[in-house]
């Protein structure tokens, strides 16, 4: 895989390989010490899979299979260019080693521990957020292989019924993709240049010219021996990485509330489940999760003062807003109390199912224990403070 990609025109740093503790998980890491703003990584243009590109090499046939896809699925039009991607690969692999890409395809994993991967019995084993977030991902492939499947794009029937080859295109397209917006908003996969592995604080940065070529530079001093890293999402919720990438970042500071049951609430604010978290180490809550849970408590008993409070929230008159907490602080406190609670024995509840299933048909239950256990932890410690107030 290094080889074929220096002889395709990638460039690296001398000092910067791949490398892998286990023989399964490879990442790029730094021999030598690079100071903040060293160039790391080039991949010419013509070795990125682009989704733009894609529309070009497929033309009509791609254009009858996204109208059959959003026709199906009118969520997945905003998803396209994962989609092409998606087909791109599933083209290349076909070809086997005749595809310029052989030797790509043939380093990437072939297990994935995400929500596409997960099964209906690992979705029962995990909280609503992350349940959600899992079953969303996974009704997307769904959807694309049967659009894929419609017989616009001239795939071999063999590659297409090969549910494990469809999926596992699918979560090359997915976990290895980078976003950009200019020129166009489109998806784009530069072999080598995926091979970073997360960090809450990366040290390098992709990003790619007018041209298409894929340039990597340091964004901080990093030393010998040091893993190269990316952020693969919001640091400060990692239930939609695990959904997405199939793991748990070891630095997570904060975790998303879970107060799924009160999203027409955090609509209605304008508020993002970054901004409703707990903090992992110390239970402590975020105000906009106590602005939430009164809001909704508000609405239920008195709607002229739910307007008031609304209307202080959206032009952050914190005055007004505390206010309203002081005076409405023992119900807003229980009704954390009883989520909190509530989400404590469904944790448990839902650990205890997983650790039912069997490794062996289930590979994905120790990640789904691992994110449960992270849930229960911190909502044990905002528990404890719960109990601590009034």
């Amino acid at each position: 895989m290094q080889n074929w990609a220096v002889q395709n025109g990638v460039q690296k740093v001398d000092g910067v390989e791949l490398a892998s503790g286990d023989g399964a998980d490879w990442q790029l890491i730094t021999n030598t010490d690079l100071p903040a703003g060293s160039p790391v990584l080039y991949v010419p243009a013509g070795m990125v899979l682009s989704s733009d590109a894609v529309v070009r090499e497929f033309g009509q046939s791609l254009v009858d299979a996204e109208r059959a896809l959003v026709q199906m699925d009118r969520l997945t039009a905003q998803r396209l260019p994962l989609f092409r991607l998606m087909v791109k690969i599933l083209a290349e692999y076909e070809k086997g080693d005749q595809s310029p890409y052989f030797p790509w395809l043939s380093s990437l994993p072939r297990r994935f521990y995400n929500g596409v991967a997960m099964t209906e019995a690992c979705f029962d084993c995990l909280p609503p957020y992350a349940g959600w977030l899992a079953s969303t991902e996974r009704n997307t492939f769904l959807s694309f292989a049967g659009a894929i499947r419609k017989g616009f794009i001239n795939l071999n029937p063999q590659t297409l019924n090969d549910d494990k080859v469809v999926q596992w295109a699918y979560n090359i397209a997915l976990t290895r993709f980078t976003e950009i917006w200019q020129p166009s908003r489109q998806k784009l996969i530069a072999p080598m240049a995926d091979m970073f592995n997360h960090a809450s604080n990366p040290n390098v940065e992709v990003t790619f010219d007018g041209e298409g070529n894929c340039v990597v530079n340091t964004i901080d001093n990093v030393q010998a021996g040091s893993p190269l890293t990316i952020c693969l999402g919001d640091p400060t919720n990692p239930t939609p990485i695990f959904a997405k990438y199939g793991f748990l970042y070891d630095d997570c500071r904060t975790i998303f509330c879970k107060a799924m049951h009160l999203k027409a609430q955090i609509d209605e604010l304008g508020y993002d489940f970054k901004d409703l978290l707990f903090q992992v180490d110390s239970g402590e809550i975020a105000p906009k999760v106590w602005d939430i849970f009164l809001f909704k408590i508000l609405q239920d008993n008195d709607r002229n003062l739910a307007d008031q409070f609304y209307a202080a929230c959206k032009m952050n008159d914190e005055d007004t807003k505390q206010n309203f907490h002081q005076q409405y602080f023992s119900y807003t406190l229980d009704a954390l109390r009883e989520h909190v609670n509530s989400i404590l024995m469904d944790v448990d509840r839902l650990t205890q199912k997983s650790q039912s299933l069997d490794p062996a048909t289930h590979p994905r239950v120790p990640v789904i224990v691992a994110h449960n256990t992270l849930v229960r932890e911190t909502f044990s410690r905002t528990q404890s403070n719960l109990q601590n107030m009034g």
